[in-house]
């Protein structure tokens, strides 16, 4: 199974060492785990409606008027789980990787930072400020 965290593009023009040596192209960063184990299917009736009562109350819990699987008919309701495999997931390994522009140099980093802030989506500002924890944290090689 794969795991992925805040992603985005990164434009060639946001590296300052551009206009000196042009040596830059697109690129784009991401975060990502991938979990490794064992996939079991599950079919039981019961158990699958368990599960998706809980899943429900998790996700509904704070609404001010949470939905149950109780507020629609019980037909309709036996209908979609016999449209529902359930999955089980024994992890036995987990690999996780981060392309957070380490291979450009703390100014191209900061023009990273800069540009997708200036984009301002929030996915945008949430992959700027891992960029920006990590070069804090001096987990990037010097360039």
């Amino acid at each position: 199974m794969m795991f992925g965290g805040p992603q985005g593009y990164i434009r060639p023009g946001w590296y300052p060492s551009k206009s000196v040596d042009g040596k830059a192209v697109p690129t784009w960063n991401y975060t990502v785990v991938h979990a490794h184990g064992r996939v079991t299917a599950i079919e039981d009736r019961v158990w699958l409606e368990r599960h998706v009562r809980e899943l429900t109350a998790q996700q509904e819990h704070d609404q001010p008027a949470p939905w149950a699987p109780d507020d629609a008919p019980r037909s309709y309701v036996e209908a979609m789980l016999r449209g529902i495999v359930g999955v089980s997931f024994e992890i036995a390994r987990l690999e996780g990787k981060c392309k957070m522009s380490q291979n450009r140099t703390a100014s191209d980093r900061a023009g990273v930072i800069s540009g997708l802030r200036a984009r301002s989506a929030a996915s945008d500002i949430e992959l700027a400020e891992l960029v920006e924890r990590a070069d804090r944290a001096g987990r990037f090689r010097s360039v």
